[in-house]
């Protein structure tokens, strides 16, 4: 006997198939496999760990990516055979990844992350089937509480974090949905309001309920009278969160907006102007 089995005993199907999980992989991914990249013929973990090594090359003519499409052999990391992509390694029988997509040539043994093949944006996405739909004007998918409380904006993830400058498709880092529709990091919505930035770098709408920090700015106004010369001029504001047109008193703290109340707004020549 060795380890408590005894030689020429069966092993369960089941346990040769969980041999090894979650014990190799990287910082991005728990699997049992590498991957050999077809661009440069190199064995990297994951993708991730290909994009990272080339995106610090010297020469930037030799940075490239990656496409996970374009990942054709594997590397059983139990056994060390190279071999088509598959789940399942075809020389020790282990399961290379619990969750497997053969589209994306994703593997993954972390499955509390509740991965799901989105056929419609053409990757694979984490977080449950059922939390999430995919909207066809915005291109990508939303959780289930936002299918009737979002703006559509067309392909509103296939640009770059207006903070950052990281492409957002396919980005492994949590994004947020903003009220006027558009999507950024979430970390980086928490970066701007740290800095008291309150509004959207893409459209200049408030990103949040701003009603306390305009009740605020009331007060602070009505503390502030303005000089004699100043007391009767008028101005037209534009508002950033309603679009709307408004003339009014000039102040040197901040206009309000007559429709919806709102300071965020900009001094303009008027509408027909």
């Amino acid at each position: 006997m060795e380890d408590g089995v005894a030689f020429g005993a069966v092993q369960n199907p089941l346990d040769r198939l969980n041999t090894g999980k979650m014990e190799h992989g990287c910082t991005h991914y728990r699997r049992r496999c590498r991957i050999r990249a077809p661009c440069c013929n190199e064995i990297y973990d994951c993708r991730h760990c290909h994009n990272d090594a080339m995106s610090h090359l010297k020469d930037p003519l030799l940075r490239h990516e990656l496409p996970r499409y374009k990942v054709e052999r594997v590397i059983c990391s139990l056994c060390d055979t190279e071999q088509n992509v598959k789940q399942v390694c075809e020389n020790c029988g282990v399961k290379m990844g619990d969750y497997f997509c053969s589209t994306c040539k994703f593997f993954d043994d972390d499955i509390s992350k509740q991965q799901y093949h989105c056929d419609d944006c053409g990757i694979c996405r984490v977080g449950g089937r059922d939390n999430f739909f995919h909207c066809q004007k915005c291109g990508c998918c939303y959780t289930v509480g936002l299918q009737k409380a979002h703006p559509c904006v067309e392909n509103s993830m296939r640009h770059n974090c207006p903070v950052c400058f990281e492409y957002l498709f396919d980005s492994l880092k949590a994004i947020t949905v903003l009220r006027c529709g558009h999507t950024m990091h979430a970390d980086c919505l928490s970066e701007m309001k740290m800095h008291s930035q309150y509004s959207c770098p893409m459209c200049s709408k408030s990103v949040c309920d701003m009603s306390i920090i305009w009740e605020q700015l009331d007060q602070e106004i009505a503390a502030t009278p303005m000089p004699y010369d100043y007391q009767n001029k008028m101005v037209w504001i534009l508002c950033n969160d309603c679009d709307m047109f408004s003339e009014v008193q000039f102040h040197i703290v901040a206009q309000k907006c007559l429709n919806c109340k709102s300071y965020n707004t900009r001094q303009t020549r008027g509408p027909g102007q």
